[in-house]
């Protein structure tokens, strides 16, 4: 796995790019310049592209997020050190390594088995030890919860229950939410056992969220 000066030149000017686009948080920042993004994008003929602020396929019908949503995402959830946080897609495994970067205990579920299967080996080999699972993202972790966070790197044409349930009170959730090409995020504050607080963040576009197959 090559990593060279180049890269980290790239990797540099790419975290200059998202600062621009509004993003502030220098922990956040630090990480889009740390991690080896190409590295996450399984078509090597894509990695001269990698650090364009742009998202690639990573299989599966999946991709790798534009690295202005990964960042965008990753501040709008205030993360402080040693918080658990719930990601719901996996995927590539970008996103949990910079929730990782920012010092907090990740327990992620993926839907796509090859996914799964892949960055369950691919991440400890950059150094990134986490807690991933195979499963239905709508159906959270229940055993592992309460978590201080929650974000969702998939299109969900609904909020799951689950997963409010699963946060915190006191907790954020981030999610982008409704159906066809574009969702709005939203990001869901829980301020007691039964009550939430919903702010729109504005129009991203991602993949949709999977459901199990022959779950409802």
């Amino acid at each position: 796995m090559l990593d060279t000066y180049r890269h980290k030149g790239q990797r540099k000017k790419l975290a200059e790019i998202v600062a621009k686009k509004g993003i502030t948080n220098i922990n956040v920042l630090k990480a889009i310049e740390t991690i080896p993004r190409h590295l996450f994008i399984p078509d090597t003929a894509l990695h001269k592209y990698a650090y364009e602020d742009k998202p690639f396929p990573i299989g599966s019908g999946q991709t790798i997020s534009q690295p202005y949503t990964v960042a965008f995402q990753t501040e709008m959830l205030d993360l402080k050190p040693r918080e658990k946080v719930l990601e719901i897609g996996t995927g590539s495994g970008y996103q949990t390594a910079v929730l990782l970067e920012m010092r907090v205990k990740v327990f992620s579920i993926e839907r796509q088995k090859a996914l799964f299967d892949r960055t369950s080996t691919f991440l400890p080999q950059l150094g990134y030890k986490t807690k991933l699972f195979y499963g239905d993202g709508y159906k959270g972790l229940p055993s592992f919860a309460p978590f201080d966070k929650i974000i969702v790197t998939a299109g969900a044409p609904y909020i799951p229950e689950d997963l409010l349930n699963q946060l915190k009170t006191g907790g954020i959730m981030i999610i982008p939410v409704g159906e066809g090409n574009d969702q709005i995020m939203k990001k869901i504050t829980k301020t007691s056992a039964t009550n939430f607080e919903t702010e729109d963040l504005g129009s991203f576009r991602f993949v949709p969220l999977l459901k199990e197959k022959g779950r409802d």
